[in-house]
């Protein structure tokens, strides 16, 4: 055999887009849902409402992970880390808000925030870096056929699918959710219905399948990744009519998971994962093809649907948006055909980081020359063999963001390891110092006892891995703000050149001169129109006039000098009362006062309004509530 034929079978071999390459490789399927939570299916024993048979068809064939967690507790972020491999806290991108106009590739902490702020927040990326070599590029490069269904939000054109490895993307859409509904009509701009009510799931299943019978068709030696990210079940909340109706029937009322329409969307989802199995199987391709399931973060507790919430997360505690684990727990198979055991389990920690060197590994492939992963390759576990290697290991979910939704957290990390869950609140201690709270999940799956004190010895190992966690992704985090100015009870605060606290039994406004003022917003009490009365128990040490003004209800700009009187601030030190007078013409709902504009200290015993001569609201410090 001469050396130029032994070097063209090399060749061939070895080659990525060639025969003799691709036929010992899997094709891979993975499939994302949005936003369904752990709880969310029959697979762990958690629902009787909503149905997955599919699910538990896709778990049959291979193994089903009881602890699998999610890099952040909202999608984008999850996304990004499939994709590349990365924590958020590594590439920065840190919330769902990629279809935002606004391009930003580099996380910073901004440099000012308002007075009542205790943190600088974090500026976050708002789109998948092209500097990541994705898995959808690793996989093309490798030879493999590569298309992306469904959801995306990491970006529009240039940071599209089409631009991070994937020949075909349908429909093309970067928006957070589906376009206008999930039944037709849509609001993609370039991809329409094919008929009335047509649902988007049941059109991506359709085009799923298409795709791969014309790709089998055409190249059947060559190996294909289909990314399936499904819509469902993010918002808005609409499912088919008779799906809604059917389990409007079902529903048992004093359940937390009692929404038909979810549990109709819940079946349009797992209707789907049915119909590419099915496809996998007509075309003779089920010993051949790895499939995944994954959703992207915990289950929604916070919008109204029928209602009631779209879901509850039982028994884990709080939901998406925040870093307890019903945030971040998700369910989690994968299949794949001579490496997973039919119908086996694993309680090995798993993270949404770990798919893409797991994938690579069990495909015989590399990483690219000098590629980080935060993850780590699980193919052992699938393969049915211990790691001791990933028995201690740790994985985080970085979240330097508070979004408000129930049982919030403020800007926090978590770090879970063996039965430990580490939660860190980014400066979050009186002394500005970050506080922690750890909780073994094994006894403890609520998360209700801090369990810190009793374990210094765990606390003070697990406190110096995240450490190391952060300063090796350089992760960026809200640093304290010096302009902070606590809220005081009553929803008073003040502004940069006034310190307001709450000491001995009074309101203590510690002025340094300039402009210093304090103020609280009215919400849904505000102050009708009238001869209003404002009393002022006070004792200062000031000089100057202590002034009172008021916004009214749609008058610009906010406190004018126009809606203004001022009375001299008393001497001697004693406790005096002042009185206010004044007639808006409308509801007043916010009330400020300006002691006086030289350094000094003037304390409030407590502050009174009357309307007409009668009581309307009054803020006794004394006991620092308000009524």
């Amino acid at each position: 055999m001469t050396f130029r034929l032994i070097f063209l079978l090399f060749l061939i071999l070895v080659s990525p887009g060639l025969t003799g390459h691709a036929e010992n490789r899997a094709n891979v399927i993975f499939i994302l849902a949005d936003d369904l939570g752990w709880s969310d299916t029959t697979l762990y024993g958690q629902t009787e409402f909503y149905q997955t048979p599919n699910l538990e068809r896709l778990a049959a064939r291979g193994m089903k992970f009881t602890r699998a967690y999610t890099a952040s507790p909202l999608c984008s972020p999850t996304r990004c880390s499939i994709l590349t491999g990365l924590n958020p806290a590594r590439t920065g991108l840190t919330t769902p808000n990629c279809h935002q106009p606004k391009i930003n590739l580099i996380a910073q902490v901004a440099k000012t925030a308002k007075p009542n702020l205790k943190l600088l927040p974090v500026s976050p990326v708002t789109r998948l870096d092209p500097k990541y070599y994705t898995l959808g590029e690793a996989l093309r490069d490798a030879g493999f056929a590569t298309a992306h269904f469904g959801k995306w939000h990491l970006g529009a054109e240039p940071y599209s699918p089409l631009e991070n490895g994937f020949e075909v993307d349908i429909p093309h859409w970067h928006g957070p959710g589906p376009a206008g509904s999930f039944v037709a009509p849509w609001k993609y701009p370039d991809f329409k219905e094919k008929s009335p009510g047509e649902h988007i799931e049941d059109r991506l299943g359709d085009e799923i399948s298409h795709w791969i019978e014309s790709h089998i068709r055409k190249n059947p030696d060559q190996p294909f990744f289909v990314n399936y990210w499904q819509f469902s079940v993010h918002a808005p909340f609409d499912a088919k009519a008779g799906l809604i109706e059917k389990h409007r029937k079902r529903v048992e009322p004093e359940d937390g998971q009692r929404s038909p329409t979810y549990a109709a969307m819940v079946e349009s989802l797992d209707d789907n994962v049915g119909r590419v199995l099915d496809t996998v199987d007509r075309v003779g391709l089920t010993e051949n093809t790895a499939i995944i399931f994954f959703s992207d973060n915990g289950g929604n507790m916070y919008n109204e649907v029928d209602g009631t919430t779209p879901t509850d997360n039982r028994p884990l505690r709080g939901g998406k948006g925040n870093n307890w684990d019903g945030g971040t727990r998700v369910p989690a198979i994968v299949a794949w055909p001579g490496k997973t055991e039919p119908g086996s389990v694993s309680d090995t920690l798993l993270g949404s980081s770990d798919f893409y060197p797991t994938i690579l590994d069990l495909l015989g492939l590399k990483p690219a020359e000098g590629q980080l992963f935060d993850g780590d390759s699980l193919a052992k576990v699938l393969e049915g063999n211990k790691d001791p290697a990933l028995k201690s290991r740790a994985i985080f979910s970085h979240f330097p963001h508070s979004t408000g939704v129930p049982d919030t957290l403020p800007p926090s990390i978590t770090m879970h390891r063996e039965n430990w869950k580490l939660i860190r609140l980014f400066h979050h201690s009186p002394d500005q110092s970050h506080e922690h709270r750890l909780f073994n999940l094994e006894n403890d799956i609520r998360e209700k006892s801090n369990v810190a004190e009793k374990n210094p010895d765990v606390l003070k190992s697990m406190i110096a891995d995240l450490d190391q966690f952060l300063a090796d992704t350089k992760a960026v985090f809200p640093t304290p703000n010096p302009a902070y100015r606590p809220e005081i009870p009553g929803g008073w605060s003040s502004s940069k050149d006034c310190n307001l606290r709450t000491d001995d039994g009074s309101l203590q406004a510690s002025s340094t001169g300039n402009d210093p003022h304090f103020h609280t917003q009215l919400g849904k009490k505000p102050i009708p129109p009238g001869e209003v009365k404002v009393r002022v128990r006070i004792k200062t040490t000031g000089k100057g006039n202590l002034e009172i003004r008021w916004q009214e209800k749609g008058v610009a700009p906010s406190f004018h000098r126009d809606r203004m009187v001022g009375i001299p601030l008393p001497s001697g030190n004693d406790w005096e009362v002042l009185e206010f007078k004044f007639n808006p013409e409308k509801s007043v709902t916010a009330i400020r006062f300006d002691p006086g504009n030289s350094p000094g200290k003037t304390r409030f015993d407590s502050i009174q309004i009357f309307v007409d001569g009668k009581a309307a609201r009054e803020w006794d410090f004394n006991d620092s509530a308000s009524q």
